[in-house]
């Protein structure tokens, strides 16, 4: 583009080719993706679908279609994130149904599902099929009042299939195991003799410690024995996997990495500085696969980047494979193939396959269809900045619109981003809801604060005890930083986040002076309502994070914005869904009255139809589109296309 075609504008004021309805206009979710029988499965997560799950088939010619028909939706509601709702074996379909969160199976040439297990307060998720014992084993929730005792009870069960469905009343499940908090992995050798599976304890979290357990079966499939063979005390037990060759494979972080091994092997088989695995927020998470009898096809993620390799395990050997994704996620194999969720700087999310004798990746589907030029994307440029004496990493993307430049001397509003969990970490794949702002002028810088997974256990847990302090310093560090580098204007400094995210952005502004507005998505404001009111999985994650509950009641209550309101000095903007069981809508509405009663600009966008986080291509759009108005009406910078008219109250101008 000539210089002369470039129009000279404000940054926040560029016209960009990137809409909110382009985030939500063939633009879908990809999750759960796998390999069986030599078709490749998905679900895709459809916004103009009002967000329903949707299991696609892909078969080796190419040939696309839905399995489940319309309106039904799979997703599973155990630990109400979900994941692993689907298995597919030998032309049939397992699958828990949204709705009900009951499983149910279909052949695929079939329409009509039938029901496998009994109606109830129960939910369904890891399906693993017992050939040998003709059933499915996988995790049950029961939230019957009588089992629960409070909470949800969790267990491993397995479900009948010898009852034909269409003419008899299912059974209820068979307990396999119960008796710890939570479960999941379960998984049989290939002889059908050995059960594996995870199992763990409150207070902790998946990636704090689990334990690996093996249990022999009788000929009848029932548990005689249970033996703890990896895990415990401080140790993160990920994805447990049984060899063609029957041996088990697993995930450890005992060397302050997740690293793989090979149940017996002292060290691992591919030692590195690099993290194996991902935190267990969801059920079926994989990131190794067997492409081979003796091979395993592997991913994992170093300095921020996820890689992509083989270990043999006959030699010992291992390699890198050259790829162009900087995210993986989703791995599974099957006979010299696999299949993955990958992205790129410049590719937006998509299900890869990967073919062992050619080594050709080929992209099956992408999440968005978008025909946007390169140019218009900015790429992320990893950062490291000092916060006190720790070093922080983060991901900095500078505005990038190839249509217009801003004026001299101007410096970008930044947006600082506050991934949730708050133990996660944030993707450098292509991400329109990222390029939806630099696009419009505005600097990102993506961090991932202390307590982000993806540099090792001693990152990770910099956090113990410390949130709501170090990922708040964290975030003030990362834009002082791009300040003191001339690539912010100190003036504009914004910050949000979603969920936990939403709670160090609350936080931020609270207890800091260093952001001059922020955005909060369905976060938090009041730590003890959270660990009162929250859902059985993050019901002692606070413990963690925070102090045990209730002991440490004077520490939450310090640390909760909504108490040091009067702190709070700068505009704020929530977006909350109203069907939010892990956050639930009394924490925003607290924090709105608070700033109303103290006169600050603030507006409270809620969506009737929405849990924790939104699915609905409008509740999308309304998202980013209110959000860039209340950042424009707050520092009188002008749009270049309406917003939708968000109220703003105790706005004067």
């Amino acid at each position: 583009m000539s210089d002369s075609a470039v129009n000279k504008v404000p940054y926040g004021s560029w016209k960009s080719a990137i809409s909110a309805d382009l985030l939500v206009a063939g633009s879908v979710r990809l999750s759960e993706a796998t390999v069986a029988d030599g078709n490749f499965y998905w679900l895709e997560s459809r916004p103009q679908e009002k967000g329903r799950s949707v299991l696609v088939q892909c078969t080796p010619a190419g040939d696309r279609r839905d399995v489940i028909p319309a309106p039904l939706s799979v997703r599973s509601k155990a630990h109400e994130y979900g994941g692993a709702s689907y298995l597919v074996r030998d032309g049939v379909v397992y699958f828990v149904l949204a709705d009900d969160q009951r499983i149910y199976r279909m052949g695929l040439g079939d329409k009509t599902p039938q029901a496998l297990t009994v109606e109830g307060p129960y939910r369904h998720a890891d399906l693993h099929l017992d050939q040998r014992h003709n059933r499915l084993l996988c995790v049950q929730e029961d939230y019957s009042p009588c089992a629960t005792g409070g909470e949800a009870k969790a267990r491993i069960v397995a479900v009948d299939l010898a009852t034909d469905p269409a003419a008899d009343e299912p059974q209820p499940a068979k307990v396999i195991a119960e008796g710890a908090d939570f479960y999941s992995n379960p998984a049989l050798s290939p002889d059908g003799k050995q059960l594996s599976f995870l199992r763990w304890f409150h207070p902790d979290m998946p990636w704090d410690a689990t334990q690996l357990c093996l249990a022999e079966l009788d000929s009848d499939g029932n548990p005689t024995s249970v033996e703890v063979v990896a895990g415990g005390d401080g140790e993160s037990i990920f994805q447990p996997q049984w060899s063609p060759a029957g041996e088990l494979f697993y995930v450890s972080d005992r060397s302050n990495w997740w690293n793989l091994y090979r149940l017996g092997d002292s060290e691992p088989l591919w030692a590195r500085e690099a993290e194996f695995a991902t935190p267990q927020w969801v059920f079926g998470m994989s990131t190794y696969g067997f492409i081979t009898s003796d091979q395993i096809l592997c991913t994992f993620t170093e300095n921020g980047r996820w890689r992509l390799g083989v270990i043999d395990l006959s030699s010992g050997n291992h390699k890198l494979i050259e790829q162009p994704y900087c995210d993986i996620e989703s791995v599974r194999c099957e006979s010299h193939k696999a299949i993955m969720i990958a992205a790129a700087g410049d590719r937006f999310p998509a299900v890869v396959s990967f073919d062992d004798h050619t080594g050709r990746f080929q992209r099956i589907a992408s999440s968005n269809d978008s025909q946007l030029p390169q140019e218009v994307f900015s790429s992320a440029q990893a950062v490291e900045f000092p916060a006190g004496d720790r070093t922080v990493h983060g991901f900095y993307y500078a505005p990038q619109n190839p249509a217009c430049t801003a004026p001299e001397g101007d410096l970008p509003p930044l947006i600082v981003l506050s991934h949730g969990g708050p133990t996660g970490a944030t993707s450098t794949g292509l991400n329109l809801k990222v390029q939806y702002w630099t696009s419009r002028g505005f600097a990102i810088l993506d961090v991932n604060y202390s307590g982000s997974t993806g540099y090792g256990r001693s990152y990770r847990d910099r956090l113990r005890d410390n949130w709501g302090i170090m990922d708040v310093e964290d975030v003030c560090a990362g834009a002082e930083y791009l300040v003191a580098k001339g690539l912010a204007d100190p003036q504009r400094l914004l910050i949000k986040g979603g969920s936990a995210g939403g709670y160090t952005v609350l936080a931020a502004l609270t207890f800091h002076s260093t952001f001059k507005a922020g955005a909060s998505h369905y976060g938090i404001g009041d730590l003890t309502t959270l660990a009162r009111d929250t859902h059985k999985f993050e019901s002692r994650y606070l413990d963690r994070l925070v102090g045990p509950w209730p002991e440490a009641e004077a520490t939450y209550r310090a640390r909760s914005p909504i108490n040091h309101v009067d702190q709070l000095s700068c505009p704020v903007i929530f977006f909350q869904g109203m069907e939010d069981k892990v956050v639930p809508p009394n924490q925003a509405e607290a924090m709105v009255q608070a700033l109303r009663g103290r006169g600050i600009p603030v507006a409270y966008v809620t969506f009737a139809d929405e849990g924790h986080g939104f699915r609905g291509a409008d509740s999308i759009k309304m998202a980013m589109q209110g959000e860039l108005e209340f950042y424009s009406r707050i520092f009188g910078f002008a749009l270049a296309e309406p917003g939708p008219g968000i109220t703003i109250d105790n706005l004067d101008h």
